[in-house]
């Protein structure tokens, strides 16, 4: 039988190639996992409800205190990302519960989330999940670069909240939307075959959730409701424009494929280690405090800064045949019973 940390890695990157060998299967200490989803809720909690209920009334300028907290806003996603990976607690059901708490603050169904980070590593750098690349004999810089640049500059985290909207849909619905949005350059078929097979209940429920807290929210910050907006604005910004950069222009076909990037140790340690995404790709099972052990295991080196990485992206799509091709996946056009079956069990 596999280990652990194998056996994730075969079920999240089913069909790719994976490592055959590694450190074990690692998860946060209950005290460290605690104290970061306190400071995290509570930074949201400051942000939504005790800054425009209890400070602003006594002045409007205590709203600057929002913009080191919405910086956290990349904190508080490493931080949802390790609940993903079923890493934050050893105890599944705690781990969890604790990620669909933060996932409400943060402004999407924990499912939703779940769902789709666990499919990236899946089919990255496959015909389904290519973000800023496009194929010239279909189509052109031009025609790919407004949704890449809507995408990059916050569209990311404008499509994940605006997910809400789906909690009141029937099942019928969601099944026609998903034979609607089935094509062969996206996940979206298998993201809402993994929410509509065991979990719509959890998706809607977490969907109302976030609706009452951020009405509840708009309503707290009364006049003042442009900027809870401009909070969101940045938060989609700073998630959005940090998705990709640790793939941008690296090698097709390859899903293991990501990059490590620079930052200095004290930042390294606020995005918990997310930096180190190619060995985080490589172990998917090791939680983020194991990751810098595993990075300096296989020869600590960095491929680029992380400034550097999240500007070039600015640079816009690029065209598949200027990239170099691994040619190890076979993705299918139409997702078969084998993709759904490992998509149902990644969520277990």
């Amino acid at each position: 039988m596999l280990r652990p940390d194998l056996q994730l890695a075969s079920l999240a990157c089913a069909n790719v190639p994976s490592a055959t060998s590694g450190p074990a299967r690692t998860y946060g200490s209950t005290v460290t996992s605690s104290l970061l989803v306190a400071g995290a809720l509570g930074s949201l909690i400051l942000q939504l409800f005790v800054i425009p209920l209890g400070l602003l009334p006594r002045a409007t300028a205590y709203g600057w205190l929002l913009v080191p907290l919405v910086l956290t806003s990349t904190h508080l996603w490493s931080i949802l990302h390790e609940s993903i990976h079923g890493s934050l607690l050893r105890d599944r059901t705690w781990n969890d519960r604790l990620g669909r708490a933060l996932a409400v603050g943060y402004g999407a169904p924990f499912i939703l989330l779940k769902s789709g980070h666990l499919l990236h590593h899946r089919f990255s750098r496959t015909p389904r999940e290519r973000t800023e690349v496009y194929e010239p004999a279909q189509s052109t810089w031009a025609e790919k670069a407004p949704v890449y640049y809507l995408r990059l500059f916050g569209g990311l985290y404008l499509a994940e909240i605006a997910s809400v909207v789906l909690a009141l849909a029937p099942r019928r619905l969601w099944h026609r939307l998903r034979h609607l949005l089935d094509t062969p350059d996206t996940v979206t078929a298998l993201l809402f075959d993994a929410i509509t097979g065991r979990r719509l209940g959890q998706f809607r429920l977490d969907a109302v959730l976030v609706v009452l807290a951020y009405v509840g929210a708009f309503l707290a910050y009364g006049s003042n409701w442009w900027m809870l907006l401009l909070v969101l604005a940045g938060r989609a910004f700073l998630v959005s424009v940090a998705d990709n950069a640790y793939h941008y222009g690296t090698a097709l076909d390859e899903p293991l494929e990501a990059m490590n990037l620079r930052l200095p140790r004290l930042l390294e340690s606020f995005v918990l280690a997310f930096n180190l995404h190619g060995v985080h790709h490589k172990y998917p099972g090791l939680a983020w405090h194991s990751l810098r052990g595993a990075f300096l295991a296989d020869g600590g080196r960095f491929d680029l800064g992380w400034w550097r990485a999240v500007a070039r992206q600015i640079r816009g799509p690029i065209a598949a045949e200027s990239l170099q091709v691994a040619a190890v996946v076979e993705v299918l056009a139409k997702p078969d019973r084998e993709d759904r079956d490992a998509v149902q069990r990644m969520l277990h």
